[in-house]
């Protein structure tokens, strides 16, 4: 629905700018002879009657001009037009544009108000021998619903765009001027153009408007379209001087009545006539959807804006604060401090994970950390024979658990109350450890400040173009974010699949809770906020088995999205705290909704402007400033890529990213504030699995790793 609404608010802001007429191209104007038009047309006056089966025409009686502008309203020039005009007390003829109308209405409503005339100068000025008789028709009842929308009046003068005097009217011109007949227009041109465009200085524009004699004229000006102040310097010194000279100003309509008396013709009379009540609501409607459309168009400029500040904003933090990480981290002197030799329990939560149990049990069990080991996997109610797969692999260092479905953070606190140890490790049950990994992962301890570790999630299975994606997402927006959120003191998830912590510290925070769908996200920032440091060990790798379908990875993001707000919003009121946790808190939520809820909902106006540019504005400018944007995100990932060793050529689906997968994101998050926002609730929404079989398993760009089971696994860990 809301892509619908908005395609429709660009359409109509496409059609109100005219993108849907051809451009206009001066050869339009030659025409190929005049064989077509009566004569009666060609050498008669301004204005043509072809209403009649006969055609007419009729020039102003003597001593008579009409002043006639085009191409407004303008919200700059017509009130000085108007302002000259209403000072020496003679009306004028305004031949608008719809479009300006619809974005003007209360000018023309004065303009109305104050006797001047409205004429139809079509909704976007196009070249009408260029586009349909429909689109023509179109043309002149959009205008026509504009003008009844705003003064709720009717007209029935039309001039066309780029018309000038009667002799210039060619043989394309003659059907568009039947046309105009058969729906009831009285087509207007010129006798005197002021030719005002060319802006040659007022004393041109008052000789060319001259009558030669006494002769009667509508004369041609401009109150739109650019710098208008040679015109009204031009009108203040015109209308005196016609004056003196003995003639008379009135309306285009006023001197056709005029003509009409003189040539004897009675009972007839031009003029603006009341619109029916259908036309001004239409009309109406027509002005609310333009000034709608343009004010959203606006909102996108603005939200345009601020996506672009905040992606480079963003990249810039990346750049500077990550690199500065990996350099600390690479330094030969760099030690957390001396190295943890101390025993670590490993909780696996486990709800129906049969398919990948036994691979992620073996992997932990066989783990390389020599202080020793402890696997407690937590069996939650599954029925699918997990914890028989988990008893029955027989490694003496892993205890199986079985207790009622409670959900993640209930087993994950009955595994916590269960270890033996201090170092707790927490585990996905379809997760893979390298065989380093655990030992990798609680070395951070040796600085007692540090009361909790994120490690390095990598997709075990990326042969699917999805899962490529997902892979691509992993190293650059969860990986790379991290080392920026350590330096700043702010890390807000610790990720389910690969986290250590100090049972002082899971104590301290109150242990894991049900508050929210983001357990992980809870227990990081209730740590944050007690003062715990918080960091990220890139070397500690582990392998997840990403989701394989749109709906599979739907399932998986909106949880985590939603998750991820209602976290925010409980721990919401710290940002007022004192101490560590007021810093905490300022940081990471403030981080959390710049560039993890307001970015990722703003960014779909980059590419709704993109289509929005390639359809109706100029394609290279378009083209080039949506490949600048993709440029830099193929820096962040390579930047990404690199600090993480992960090769680079699966970059290549990078550009297909934005066209599929990045849109599935928008829709997940915009689907979890709308949940958030009415107040709905959300399941756990459990997945899909099919296993992964070890480290650099199917699908991974690593060699398999053996990984020992049974009497070696003991032997390897008492090592």
């Amino acid at each position: 629905m809301v892509f619908v609404l908005l395609g429709g608010i660009l359409f109509v802001q496409a059609y109100a700018n005219g993108s849907f007429i051809p451009d206009y191209r001066a050869e339009n104007i030659t025409g190929s002879g005049q064989v077509d038009v009566p004569d009666e047309i060609l050498g008669g006056g301004p204005i043509v009657n072809t209403t009649a089966d006969r055609p007419q025409s009729y020039r102003l009686p003597a001593r008579t001009i009409a002043l006639t502008f085009d191409d407004g309203p303008d919200p700059r020039w017509t009130p000085e037009v108007m302002r000259v005009l209403d000072k020496h007390q003679v009306p004028g003829t305004f031949f608008v544009l719809g479009n300006q109308v619809v974005r003007n209405p209360e000018m023309v409503r004065t303009l109305a108000a104050n006797g001047h005339e409205l004429g139809v100068h079509t909704f976007t000025h196009p070249h009408l021998t260029e586009i349909p008789g429909w689109q023509r028709r179109m043309e002149y009842t959009q205008t026509q619903l504009a003008i009844a929308g705003a003064t709720g009046i009717r007209t029935n003068l039309l001039r066309f765009p780029y018309s000038s005097r009667a002799d210039a009217f060619v043989n394309q011109d003659w059907p568009i001027l039947q046309q105009a007949g058969e729906l009831g227009y009285l087509s207007v041109v010129n006798d005197l153009d002021s030719r005002d465009w060319e802006r040659q200085g007022p004393d041109g524009m008052i000789e060319r408007t001259t009558p030669q004699g006494y002769s009667g004229a509508i004369t041609l000006w401009h109150d739109s379209g650019g710098d208008r102040s040679q015109t009204i310097e031009a009108l203040e010194r015109y209308i005196p001087m016609m004056k003196e000279r003995g003639y008379t100003f009135t309306t285009v309509s006023g001197g056709l009545n005029l003509a009409l008396v003189d040539a004897g013709v009675t009972g007839t009379e031009a003029g603006p006539v009341a619109a029916s009540a259908g036309e001004r609501r239409r009309g109406q409607v027509l002005i609310t959807a333009v000034r709608a459309a343009d004010g959203t168009f606006a909102l996108f400029g603005g939200l345009f804006l601020l996506v672009g500040a905040l992606t480079i904003g963003r990249t810039v933090l990346l750049f500077v604060l990550a690199l500065r990480h990996a350099r600390q981290r690479r330094r030969r002197d760099f030690a957390w401090g001396p190295p943890v030799t101390e025993p670590v329990s490993v909780i696996v939560p486990a709800y129906n994970e049969k398919e990948g149990i036994a691979a992620a049990v073996r992997s932990l069990a066989a783990g390389d950390h020599p202080g020793g080991i402890e696997v407690v996997v937590v069996d939650d109610g599954s029925t699918d024979g997990t914890a028989d797969i988990a008893a029955g692999l027989g490694l003496p260092n892993v205890r199986v658990v079985r207790k009622p479905n409670g959900g993640k953070p209930s087993a994950l606190n009955t595994g916590v109350a269960l270890a033996r140890h201090d170092l707790i490790v927490m585990v996905d049950g379809d997760t893979v450890f390298e065989p380093d990994a655990l030992r990798r992962l609680v070395q951070p301890f040796g600085d007692p400040q540090v009361g909790a570790v994120a490690g390095n999630v990598k997709v075990g299975n990326r042969r699917g173009m999805i899962a490529k994606w997902q892979h691509i997402e992993y190293v650059i927006g969860f990986n790379l974010d991290r080392r920026l959120y350590e330096t700043l003191r702010c890390m807000p998830t610790i990720p389910g699949a690969i986290g250590a912590f100090r049972r002082a510290a899971l104590e301290y925070a109150g242990g894991m809770t049900d508050d929210t769908l983001a357990e992980d996200t809870d227990i990081t920032m209730a740590l944050g906020r007690a003062g715990w440091k918080v960091v990220y060990e890139e070397s500690a790798r582990a392998w997840t088995e990403a989701p394989t379908s749109f709906g599979q990875l739907w399932k998986q993001r909106y949880r985590w999205s939603y998750g991820t707000m209602q976290a925010m919003w409980k721990h919401r009121r710290s940002v007022l705290d004192k101490g560590a946790s007021g810093r905490f808190s300022r940081r990471c939520l403030a981080f959390l909704t710049l560039f993890g809820v307001l970015l990722p909902l703003t960014a779909p106006v980059i590419d709704l402007l993109a289509i929005y540019g390639l359809i109706f504005l100029n394609r290279t400018e378009t083209a080039l400033a949506w490949l600048a944007m993709l440029g830099l995100q193929f820096l962040t990932a390579i930047v990404a890529f690199r600090l993480d060793k992960e090769k680079l050529g699966v970059l290549w689906v990078l550009p297909l990213q934005q066209f599929v997968y990045r849109q599935l994101m928008y829709l997940v998050l915009l689907q979890s504030v709308a949940t958030a926002l009415t107040g709905g609730r959300l399941g756990w929404q459990k997945l899909t699995r099919t296993g992964l079989e070890q480290p650099g398993g199917p699908g991974s760009p690593r060699p398999p790793v053996p990984v020992p089971t049974g009497t070696a696994a003991v032997r390897q860990v008492r090592r």
